[in-house]
């Protein structure tokens, strides 16, 4: 079952990005941070809203060292003619996976078997290649690439500044906590 800080499973698909048809593995998530992005499918309704959002904020990702994986149970050539044919879609730089057989939404535990889709899910991999930060939603609710580039920072500043945790609502530049027996009954 993937968990926090469970190892992403072994998988190698075909993908579509800028124009070209390319093999992705777990291997390539690895020695970076990575946003594993589930949807349910292409040419669809809330699905092209929330890569769209992303592809708007990409280079917010970017200049965080993270790189997006959005992943469907369609073939790389639906991504691709999707890409050609809607103007949201087709703003999008970052690395769409391809998963037909429903093998990676199942590495994640998030397939939808009597349908053949995958959950609507995000998944925040560090460098090692374990799960730091898992969303799952319901089908007919979006989500916000803000947000998630808001619980990036935290786990990024939490691994970078061991014994240290962020609070509710933070955002970077806000005071960090550093949990000890004085602060027991003071928050």
């Amino acid at each position: 079952m993937a968990r926090i800080d469970s190892s992403i499973r072994p998988f190698s698909t075909d993908a579509y990005c800028r124009g070209n048809f390319l093999t992705v593995s777990d291997q390539d998530l690895k020695g970076k941070w990575s946003v594993v992005f589930f949807y349910p499918a292409d040419f669809t309704f809330v699905c092209p809203t929330e890569l769209e959002d992303l592809a708007d904020n990409y280079a917010e990702f970017q200049k965080l060292g993270v790189e997006i994986y959005s992943v469907s149970t369609d073939k790389h050539f639906t991504h691709k003619a999707w890409h050609d044919t809607s103007p949201a879609i087709g703003k999008i730089d970052y690395v769409m996976l391809a998963d037909p057989t429903g093998t990676i939404a199942r590495n994640f535990d998030v397939m939808i078997e009597e349908a053949g889709v995958a959950d609507r899910a995000s998944f925040l991999i560090n460098p090692e290649g374990r799960i730091q930060y898992i969303e799952i939603t319901s089908g007919g609710v979006g989500r916000s690439a803000t947000a998630l580039l808001d619980k990036i920072r935290a786990a990024q500043y939490v691994a970078a500044h061991p014994g240290e945790v962020c609070p509710a609502k933070w955002k970077e530049g806000d005071q960090s906590l550093a949990p000890s027996l004085d602060l027991i009954g003071k928050i």
